[in-house]
Formats: structure tokens, C-alpha cells, sequence
């Protein structure tokens, strides 16, 4: 009985960055608000808020940076003492997980952190909240 050699080749893949994650896309975006807002509410925080969200439920996204409930709509904007122009952004998920949610207020993705509160003026900036 003659036994012939095995060959065990293994490969190993070094990582050096997890990889980006999906930023998902608000279906609700072209019915709802998101698109006609031209300005931007205040930075509120220079970092992004982690939340579980449900699919199918609708949400309300603060954009004018004033709500004691962030990153979601407690109805400060209603106020007419403090004369606040940006209304929230209604949105919706189509799973159910972990989301994160921008809390300075200027990402292009609204309701989703885009990074952009990695950009110097904003890292900069001082919050008024």
C-alpha cells in the first residue's frame, strides 16, 4: 500500500479597515420633505445616533436640531417664538435592524449619516443646542 502526499494550501486575507457600511435609501425621500428643504437645521452633535428601527414604520427625523428627543421629531419646530423654518423628514426603513442617524443635521442622505460630520467646519463648529 503505497500512501501518496497531501498538499494543504491555505490562504489568509488581512484586513485593514472594516468595510464601509450600505447606507440605506428613505423610500419615503421624493414623497416627503427630504428633497424640497434646501437649508439645514443646526448641528445638534458631531456624531451620529445608533437606533433599531422597524421595517414599514413610519418615522420623524428632526433636521432643525432642536428637539429634545434626537434624532427624532419632538415637535420643537412648532414654536412660532423660535421662528424655526426646517420641518422634519418623514421616513421609512425596509428592514428591521440597527440604523445610524445623523445628528449634525447636514448629511445629503437625510435621515442617514452620510460621514459628513467628519468634515472640518463641522468638527469645528460650535453647538448651540
Amino acid at each position: 500500500l503505497q500512501l501518496s502526499p497531501i498538499h494543504v494550501i491555505f490562504q489568509v486575507n488581512y484586513v485593514t479597515k472594516a468595510p464601509k457600511p450600505e447606507i440605506p435609501k428613505n423610500p419615503l425621500e421624493s414623497v416627503y420633505s427630504a428633497p424640497q428643504q434646501k437649508d439645514n437645521g443646526i448641528i445638534y452633535d458631531k456624531k451620529p445616533f445608533k437606533i433599531s428601527l422597524e421595517a414599514g414604520k413610519t418615522y420623524h427625523w428632526c433636521l432643525c436640531g432642536r428637539s429634545k428627543s434626537q434624532p427624532l421629531c419632538d415637535g420643537t419646530h412648532k414654536d412660532v417664538f423660535l421662528k424655526i423654518s426646517q420641518k422634519p423628514v418623514r421616513f421609512t426603513v425596509e428592514k428591521t435592524r440597527d440604523y445610524w442617524l445623523c445628528n449634525c443635521k447636514q448629511t445629503k442622505l437625510r435621515p442617514f449619516c452620510d460621514g459628513t460630520h467628519k468634515q472640518k467646519e463641522i468638527m469645528e463648529a460650535h453647538i448651540k443646542v
